[in-house]
């Protein structure tokens, strides 16, 4: 496509304007981050516990989640991918979106004290402890070509297909099955633009606790990354644990950690209200 220098001028001052409003994003965003946790911490008591369940290598799960309740996803072989998507229960249309969730936090990389958004511009999940920060936001998960490409012919559980079957189970159809975030995928970019894979970042018994801000539908898929080098298909079990998640204190680190996490949790309290209004 080639531009005239008017098109040029107007590509250059929406530019000049997007780094203007990051500038601003990322000078009112004052707290630091943690670094990630250590695999012995934060227990969960034996009496908030409501379920567990483990997910072999491949297949997938699908569970309710109510506000208030947090997942835990344990990758106990230390080689699993787990690609999760979610919609409001009570409105699933409105869904996760990796790339307002990274757009709107100014930050691909997620950890403890990020929030997943809605395409409503409200937090879904809520990132309340972490062990591995290593997490994908960008590639997606696996699909049938992606498997045949690594893996060559033969049949290959894979993520797309997954959570199309999630999205059945769940009263949704294979419309309502969109892009993913994968845990456990260590995904990074380049000087140069290139994704690259730092599979030294992933650790057996790394885990990552998600606090549900709605009430959700929620989908998790346990197949290999497409972006995973290893030549064989041979995923590990995965955990995963629902419990009762403590009370949010008022300086909880998600929902202070930076404007943009604050406007977000305005419009669940806003929505919250309008719910509870039409009840």
């Amino acid at each position: 496509m080639i531009l005239t220098e008017q098109e040029k001028a107007e590509v250059e001052a929406n530019r000049r304007r997007y780094e203007q409003h990051k500038a601003l994003g990322q000078q009112q965003a004052p707290k630091a981050l943690p670094p990630p946790l250590l695999r012995d911490g934060a227990p969960i008591a034996a009496d908030a516990i409501i379920h567990r369940e483990t997910v072999p290598g491949g297949w997938y799960y699908v569970t309710k989640l109510g506000r208030g309740e947090a997942l835990r996803l344990v990758n106990t072989s230390g080689t699993s991918c787990v690609s999760i998507q979610a919609w409001n229960a009570l409105d699933p249309s409105e869904r996760l979106n990796h790339a307002d969730t990274i757009k709107v936090q100014w930050a691909a990389s997620l950890r403890k004290g990020r929030v997943i958004l809605s395409d409503m511009g409200r937090a879904l999940l809520s990132i309340i402890e972490d062990t591995s920060g290593a997490h994908d936001t960008m590639v997606g998960g696996s699909n049938a070509a992606t498997n045949a490409a690594r893996y060559g012919t033969g049949n290959f559980r894979n993520a797309r297909d997954n959570f199309v079957l999630a999205a059945g189970k769940l009263g949704l159809d294979r419309r309502d099955a969109h892009p993913s975030i994968g845990f456990f995928a260590p995904v990074a970019v380049d000087s140069q633009g290139r994704f690259e894979w730092h599979g030294e970042r992933r650790h057996k018994g790394d885990f990552v606790d998600l606090r549900a801000e709605l009430d959700l539908l929620i989908a998790v898929s346990n197949c290999p990354h497409p972006l995973d080098p290893s030549p064989s298909y041979a995923p590990g079990d995965i955990d995963l644990i629902r419990y009762q998640a403590p009370q949010p204190a008022s300086d909880d680190l998600c929902r202070t950690v930076s404007l943009e996490a604050k406007r977000a949790f305005e419009n669940n309290a806003f929505y919250l209200a309008g719910a509870a209004g039409r009840a």
